[in-house]
């Protein structure tokens, strides 16, 4: 088991999703700045962006808490890791989800900031309609298969790649443009900008995620039947210091 500090953990959560957001956020006012009249541009700015700014932020903050920076992943990860007694305790689970919930709606506060927008201004922009819900059913299936596999499969090294790739095209082949993401969805919710979704259209949202996250555990154990032997390598493989502050590999 992961010996590094709760606390440190927790930070890391808060920080990376604040920073993962502030990204989302800012990438996307940015891109209706400089490309006002053309929204498939806007699009490709921002996803090239996040894509980039999510491998950054999973090499920085992978080694103290596994960079989750999404309770669907966190859930994923407690529930896969029961029986073998690795990844998440139910108690991490709690901890994890609410830093990373703060951290998003600090990463929307603080790139409005950084735009000169109000610090929180409720967003307008209505998201509700079944075809988008099945998108984010789509891409959060997509995003706990391929994380999931490559800790199962012990190429977790790739994740920083591979997951900033797969949200990059996935803001692309999905209706919702692949939220993908509880923590990300309420935090988006707080900046009325290019990235934004209003509040009402949040809950639909992430109840689309949660079924992605069910349906999206569902094909792993029938596809990696020992998926939860790797709990503990999800997003990457961090260190571990025991109590003589040895430093190991898990």
């Amino acid at each position: 088991m992961n010996t590094v500090a709760t606390w440190r953990r927790l930070l890391a959560e808060f920080v990376g999703t604040a920073m993962l957001v502030t990204a989302v956020v800012g990438s996307g006012v940015m891109a209706t700045t400089l490309s006002p009249d053309d929204v498939g541009l806007q699009l490709l700015e921002n996803s090239v962006a996040t894509a980039f700014a999510l491998g950054a932020l999973i090499l920085t903050f992978g080694p103290v808490s596994g960079a989750h920076f999404n309770p669907v992943v966190s859930a994923a990860d407690w529930f896969l890791g029961r029986r073998t007694r690795s990844g998440l305790t139910a108690s991490q689970l709690g901890g994890y989800a609410a830093a990373q919930t703060l951290g998003a709606i600090a990463g929307s506060v603080l790139a409005n900031l950084m735009f000169d927008l109000a610090a929180v201004d409720l967003s307008s922009k209505q998201r509700s309609a079944g075809h988008l819900w099945l998108g984010e059913v789509v891409a959060t299936t997509g995003l706990i298969l391929l994380i999931f596999a490559l800790a199962r499969s012990g190429r977790a090294a790739v994740a920083p790649a591979a997951v900033g790739a797969y949200i990059g095209a996935a803001y692309w082949f999905t209706s919702s443009t692949s939220f993908a993401n509880p923590a990300v969805t309420i935090g988006r919710a707080f900046t009325d900008t290019f990235a934004g979704i209003a509040p009402a259209s949040v809950p639909g949202f992430v109840i689309a995620q949660v079924i992605g996250l069910a349906v999206g555990v569902g094909l792993l154990l029938a596809l990696y039947p020992g998926a939860g032997e790797a709990a503990d390598e999800v997003v990457v493989a961090h260190d571990s210091t025991d109590a003589a502050g040895r430093a190991s590999r898990r």
